[in-house]
């Protein structure tokens, strides 16, 4: 494994790269996703899938919120799209995963080794030495796996999106960002409705109702 903290280990995979193998497999999924460039590539990568993921959430809060989305909704596959600085923020839920043990939950982890979104200071992971999936498999997650080619991560892709128990998929990705993409056109609080909306849509259920006038 490479100290160097300035050479990603997982070599040349990218991330958007990465976004199009996944985004070609997914259907009737609901994604939350993390903040940063990746925001803008899944925005991209995944047209189809745009009312069907919430963006921008906070480092720590993407997994967990996935989680709560999957124990709410059994009937149907969530995809969480973290990151390595999101995740060591709230290392935890790799625990309460092990023990509630979600069918329907993939969680892709997007490890650059660096918090991309603020310069590039590294995370915990850019010596080599700090192993998510490891993690993972150490909180009682028996499918924790990690990708370093193209092909690997589609296809641990294809098993996690089958998968009948929690699965966690870490990719090595390098620290480049797609900058040939359009920006999402819409702010958070937009998203969240986007997003809601969609879900009372396709479930049949009525989440936030219309408001309420005096």
């Amino acid at each position: 494994m490479s100290a160097q903290g300035d050479q990603p280990i997982g070599g040349t995979l990218t991330r958007y790269d990465c976004m199009l193998k996944l985004a070609a497999r997914l259907r009737e999924e609901l994604v939350i996703l993390s903040l940063g460039a990746s925001v803008d590539e899944w925005y991209n990568a995944a047209p189809h899938m745009r009312d069907a993921s919430l963006f921008q959430q906070q480092l720590g809060c993407v997994t967990p919120q996935a989680f709560g989305l999957a124990a709410g909704l059994p009937h149907r596959r969530i995809v969480s799209l973290d990151t390595d600085g999101g995740l060591m923020f709230n290392l935890g839920i790799l625990a309460t995963l092990a023990n509630e043990w979600p069918k329907n939950l993939f969680v892709v982890v997007w490890d650059n080794e660096c918090y991309q979104s603020i310069g590039g200071p590294p995370t915990h992971t850019h010596l080599g030495r700090v192993d998510l999936a490891a993690i993972a498999r150490g909180c009682g997650i028996r499918q924790a796996h990690t990708a370093t080619t193209l092909d690997e991560f589609d296809r641990l892709c294809a098993e996690g999106l089958a998968a009948e128990e929690p699965f966690v998929l870490v990719a090595k990705v390098d620290r480049s960002s797609k900058r040939d993409v359009k920006r999402k056109h819409s702010d958070g609080r937009e998203d969240k409705y986007i997003f809601v909306r969609h879900v009372e849509k396709t479930e049949g259920i009525v989440i936030m109702g219309p408001s309420e006038h005096n």
